[in-house]
């Protein structure tokens, strides 16, 4: 059985899209890119993860490969068939308690910059709800001026071209934001909602689900490693 579409959400292209706008077969040929050496230094080896919007498993088979146990978690089943070697689990992000708790909790793919206020703070309640003593949340961050100067396209080494078309602004801080990504046997579509939030307000939203920045991971401050605040701290990868 299909789930409701979200509101403002949209994609087109060949094969199944999913409530939020993604398609699962775009997805299925992203390439891996730098988020499993991201996690694999941030974390202990052979933490337990459970990876928030884990997709067609793009990052989650890599991680398995790493020696991380990994619970995935998405609101589409097309999207979790194709996922191997992990557990999988079908639901909102927002309303998933499995009464379980994890080393590292992952909250990929943009999804704290929820255009609904209410959304992003369920989502991050469910990071803390998730978190084991001592264990970290691991958040990926929209860019600086991601939402600005576009049009801009940036070509893959792989062949195919990702294109951010415009992002309009709809009211309260959030934006409509387009994207095209073109294949030479075929192109996808994906229209999403936004929020821009600088690191004050970014830092601000964790504080208001009880978490606290460790750590930032990249240079551009793309990747973060959150703790609970006032916790143990979030673990430290071993040496080796």
């Amino acid at each position: 059985m299909g789930m409701t579409k979200r509101a403002g959400y949209q994609g087109t292209g060949p094969g199944a899209i999913t409530p939020d706008g993604c398609a699962v077969e775009l997805y299925a040929r992203l390439p891996v890119g730098t988020e499993p050496d991201i996690v694999a230094a941030a974390v202990p080896p052979g933490a337990s993860i459970l990876e928030l919007g884990s997709g067609v498993g793009r990052v989650t088979h890599a991680l398995v490969e790493r020696g991380f146990t990994v619970t995935a978690v998405d609101e589409s089943q097309e999207m979790l068939d194709r996922i191997r070697g992990a557990r999988t689990i079908c639901s909102p992000i927002e309303d998933l308690d499995l009464g379980e708790s994890f080393d590292v909790v992952m909250l990929g793919s943009f999804l704290v910059h929820a255009a609904d206020v209410e959304v992003r703070q369920a989502l991050l309640r469910t990071c803390a709800r998730h978190l084991a003593p001592g264990g970290c949340v691991l958040i990926q961050r929209e860019g600086e001026g991601w939402h600005m100067n576009l049009p801009r396209e940036r070509i893959d080494p792989s062949g195919f071209t990702v294109r951010v078309v415009s992002a309009e602004p709809i009211g309260d801080g959030a934006n409509s934001v387009h994207v095209e990504y073109e294949f030479p046997d075929a192109t996808w579509t994906q229209t999403f909602l936004s929020r821009p939030l600088t690191k004050d307000q970014f830092e601000n939203a964790l504080a208001e689900a009880g978490l606290t920045v460790a750590a930032y991971l990249t240079d551009d401050g793309t990747w973060v490693r959150s703790r609970l605040a006032g916790g143990e701290g979030s673990p430290l990868p071993h040496s080796s």
